[in-house]
């Protein structure tokens, strides 16, 4: 009987190691390629954090478009009709005032009235009337003279109670866009002193964030005291902006 073992074993050994060193092969050329891959994108992703975040202000003085005057006053009597009869003559007294300084008649409104009693220990009911009454214009210069003028409705009689002027600047939404424009453009002015700074340049907005708008006093202080009573007010907004760096 012949013996082949001399003969084939070395082939089948040869041909079971193609296999493994093709494999081997393809493993490593995939280890490379993806390690070029996993590399390039930490690269990219490294670029894409070039970013500066700055914040961008706007600031405008504004005049108050809306004037709104809110008078308390009160009568009190033996009788209800009497409480009533006083503080109507008070009310006329209003009319006539305003109407002196050249307001229309409907610029005043009444806001709310009520009447309460009360018996003190003498036994006497007595009947008191509270009107509010409000002055609503849009005259700002015509509304602050007849402020300054108060004191007369002292002299016509009126005892007031309380008296609240309030000025309110309503065109916001005219005046937004430009002050988001010009926020904008404030924090561009910052990242590209940053950008010069550190040697690059500043690129497209990545992403941007509009604070909110505060309306203050422009005279008063930083928590907005004197807001209400003011004419003249400071309109202010800040924005956040992410730039992209070159």
């Amino acid at each position: 009987m012949t013996d082949y073992s001399d003969e084939t074993t070395p082939q089948a050994t040869a041909f079971w190691k193609r296999p493994l060193v093709l494999a081997s092969g393809i493993l490593a050329i995939g280890l490379a390629v993806g390690g070029f891959m996993t590399g390039d994108g930490l690269v990219r992703a490294k670029m894409a954090d070039r970013t500066v975040t700055v914040r961008g202000l706007a600031e405008r003085d504004v005049v108050a478009d809306l004037a709104v005057w809110t008078l308390s006053y009160s009568a009190t009597a033996g009788n209800l009709a009497a409480a009533q009869n006083s503080v109507d003559r008070d009310t006329e007294q209003l009319r006539e005032f305003f109407a002196d300084l050249g307001f229309p008649g409907d610029a005043l409104q009444p806001v709310s009235v009520n009447a309460s009693s009360y018996t003190p220990d003498d036994g006497i009911t007595r009947y008191t009337v509270n009107q509010r009454m409000s002055l609503r214009t849009e005259d700002i210069e015509r509304a602050q003279q007849a402020v300054r003028q108060e004191f007369e409705l002292v002299r016509r009689g009126v005892l007031l109670q309380s008296s609240n002027m309030s000025f309110t600047f309503t065109g916001l939404n005219d005046i937004k866009p430009e002050m988001v424009a010009e926020a904008t453009q404030d924090a561009r002015a910052a990242a590209e002193q940053f950008a010069l700074d550190s040697g690059a340049d500043v690129g497209s907005i990545r992403r941007a964030t509009q604070g909110y708008f505060s309306i203050t006093a422009r005279d008063g202080d930083a928590d907005g005291w004197g807001a209400a009573d003011s004419p003249f007010k400071k309109v202010r907004v800040v924005t956040t902006v992410d730039f992209m760096l070159d």
